[in-house]
């Protein structure tokens, strides 16, 4: 791949040269590339090969009916080919290898994120759902159709009416002991269930969530909450579908065309009472119910925290989106020469501070989103392999991939769409694949439960975790810990500690910019904000715990905004606990430094985005507060030289990026454009401007 990047002189090498390190400090792509493939690389690598063939790749401009064919002629080939069934028992074909299923399962997104979404649907949901939440019984009767994809199944759980409040869904499966079968229902159109891969035309079965009732002989009827049904919906031969189920297709979507999204419901549909993937919860013959959690607000949760390797997999598929995008881009102002230079050239779009102050921050952010996910990925392997499988790393796993699936995924509309726009009018064209990517990634903001909406669980989770430190302690011990939490705030937001911060910078502004650059300052920074915002939401949540039902729940509702604020700044102190902790690993120095100037860009760039927050409680003076911004624009500068690097690194080939602006096209057009015009400058047959006439 031919690049221009700027090289040192010289004169470059005076002190305070913002690339003076820069050339000093030169990047191992090699290494690096080793590092960012994480805990599988040998499965990744495996998974970008066969994504290189082209029988997997999304063709643009195919018509919607053309789109679900090729893709569910690929999940074909996946099942044949592609290792899809690594996370299953060893009996099934699988490896019981959670982590590396999901490491692959990752990858496919450089084909087509259809193929990487319906394999989804049909491995990582259906045939996951009947794995976890079904016992041996189910697991004979079902597992091996679904995986071996003789019964491409839906996953039946949002409802037209209910999308991530899953609790309240309205579909009822109501045993009838009299002939040992739930009948399933749909009781109104908003209880329909809608958005469901495979479900317009592929699928011949469902797992159906719905909400579980029984009434033994002499007993009142019993709601036992959400649970899970196998139920056929179509004739495997015909495809027709079987009596009293109705279909509905989604039609054209945003993006993701090459899954055939639709709904479904059911009139009375019969199913046998052996179809109840009945792991958390069964039902005898004579209609008694029976659990081996007690408690149903648990058993609700465990049953759906077996399923939280869909928001792993977003997450991780949503950082491979981010870094495709911004190899295009960045290798396209590599090459792509705009307005003319001192020498007569014209200027590489990379070489504008501008660009660089665009493209590099949304750079080190995918790098800190990579580094996080695999924590994530690991964190869920040790869980799912029964490693260390208790239900405080469960409710752990289930915080950390909530608090990082709606961060990543963000982050990659965000990246996506500041790339296509930095590639001009050849970022629009679909060929460059930025516009489609945008597109496919639309919906992974809202896939697998709301983004907005798992970020309220995370704030949760920081007050429950806020609550257990003054579990033991006494209502006098308690005062006085919140009276010191309350007068530290209000030192940091006196004029006598930011002048104090501001004198100990006056006369070298170096040094304000060093404390910034330091690990601890950082950390120190990002972790204040999360435990202060917590503790001031705890506060304004008190008066709750004395107020009658209606008023608590007005007190929380005002606090909801603070509330996701505070998870999105736990998230960011995650993502950057990861890079921290990644930088050990890296073993090459040179390396190492520039991976920690990213890093540092990365914690900078997020205290500048909250500088208001740190301004109005005190924690940066107006003066440190200016060196945030001034010292991202060194970092900056100092990285332009390593960009091409630091994208090449991801190890992606042009059969995995598939975009002519990042094939070296460009570099040749803008070469053979500077070559004629050093030829007509040289010859002085070159035209006069017209200014120079006057």
């Amino acid at each position: 791949m031919t690049t221009t990047t700027p090289r040192l002189t010289p004169a470059d090498t005076e002190q305070g040269d913002p690339r003076l390190d820069a050339d000093v400090r030169r990047i191992d792509v090699q290494h690096l590339a080793r590092v960012l493939l994480g805990h599988y690389p040998e499965l990744r690598l495996g998974a970008r090969r066969l994504m290189a063939d082209e029988r997997f790749h999304q063709i643009p401009g195919l018509t919607l009916a053309e789109h679900r064919e090729r893709v569910l002629a690929q999940l074909r080939l996946l099942a044949a080919e592609g290792d899809v069934h690594r996370s299953f028992p060893v009996r099934f074909g699988g490896a019981e290898d959670h982590g590396g299923f999901l490491a692959r399962f990752e990858e496919l997104t450089h084909a087509d994120p259809s193929l990487q979404i319906k394999s989804g649907v049909q491995f990582g949901l259906f045939a996951s759902a009947i794995y976890h939440l079904g016992t041996e019984r189910n697991h004979e009767e079902f597992l091996r159709d679904a995986l071996t994809l003789a019964v491409p199944g839906a996953f039946a759980m949002t409802e037209t009416g209910h999308g991530s409040d899953v609790a309240s869904i309205a579909t009822t499966a109501t045993y009838d002991p009299e002939t040992q079968e739930f009948v399933v229902h749909t009781p109104f159109r908003a209880a329909r269930k809608d958005y469901l891969g495979n479900a317009a035309l592929h699928g011949t079965a469902a797992v159906v969530f719905a909400r579980l009732i029984t009434a033994p002989a002499g007993q009142p009827r019993v709601d036992h909450g959400v649970h899970a049904l196998y139920v056929p919906v179509r004739d495997p031969q015909t495809l027709e579908l079987l009596p009293g189920v109705g279909s509905e297709d989604d039609g054209l979507k945003g993006g993701l065309n090459g899954i055939d999204n639709g709904r479904l419901w059911f009139d009375h549909v019969r199913v046998p009472r052996t179809n109840l993937l009945s792991r958390y919860g069964d039902v005898a013959p004579d209609g008694t119910y029976s659990s081996p959690v007690a408690s149903p607000g648990r058993r609700f949760f465990t049953m759906l925290g077996t399923l939280v390797q869909g928001r792993v997999s977003l997450d991780g598929a949503a950082v491979t989106a981010s870094r495709l995008a911004l190899t295009i881009a960045i290798t396209y102002a590599n090459q792509r020469r705009q307005f003319a230079g001192g020498d007569g050239d014209e200027v590489v779009l990379m070489d504008y501070a501008e660009h660089q102050r665009r493209l590099l921050p949304l750079l080190a952010e995918t790098y800190a989103s990579g580094f996080a996910h695999e924590d994530l990925l690991a964190a869920f392997d040790d869980v799912f392999s029964g490693r260390n499988d208790t239900p405080d790393t469960r409710e752990d796993l289930e915080t950390l991939a909530a608090a990082l699936k709606p961060t990543s995924t963000w982050h990659a509309l965000r990246t996506l769409q500041t790339c296509r726009e930095a590639c001009g009018g050849a970022g629009f064209l679909a060929e460059n694949r930025l516009t489609g990517l945008r597109a496919d990634l639309d919906v992974y903001a809202t896939f697998e439960g709301d983004n907005t909406v798992l970020l309220q669980l995370v704030g949760k989770r920081l007050l429950t975790d806020y609550a257990k430190g003054f579990k033991h302690l006494d209502a006098v011990k308690v005062a006085r810990l919140v009276a010191e939490r309350a007068s530290d705030a209000a030192r940091f937001r006196t004029p006598l500690h930011r002048a104090l911060q501001t004198i100990s910078d006056v006369g070298d502004p170096r040094r304000s910019a060093g404390q910034l650059r330091e690990t601890e300052t950082q950390r120190a920074l990002l972790v204040d904000r999360v435990e202060t915002m917590v503790a001031e939401i705890a506060q304004a949540l008190r008066p709750a715990q004395k107020a009658d039902p209606a008023a608590a729940a007005a007190i929380f509702n005002s606090q909801q905004h603070a509330l996701v604020e505070a998870a999105r700044a736990h998230a960011e102190l995650v993502q950057w606990e990861s890079f921290t902790a990644a930088l050990a690993r890296v073993e090459d120095p040179g390396t190492q430094q520039v991976l920690t100037w990213v890093r540092d860009l990365f914690g900078l760039t997020v205290i500048e985005r909250h500088l208001a927050w740190y301004l109005v409680n005190g924690r940066l003076s107006a003066g440190r507060a200016r060196t945030v911004t001034s010292y991202i624009d060194r970092l900056v500068a100092r990285l332009r030289p390593h960009a091409q690097d630091l994208v090449d690194a991801f190890g992606f080939e042009q059969a995995h990026l598939r975009a002519p602006i990042a094939s070296g096209a460009e570099q040749a057009r803008q070469d053979e454009a500077r070559a004629y015009h050093r030829a007509q400058r040289a010859s002085g047959d070159a035209p006069i401007p017209e200014k120079h006439t006057r």
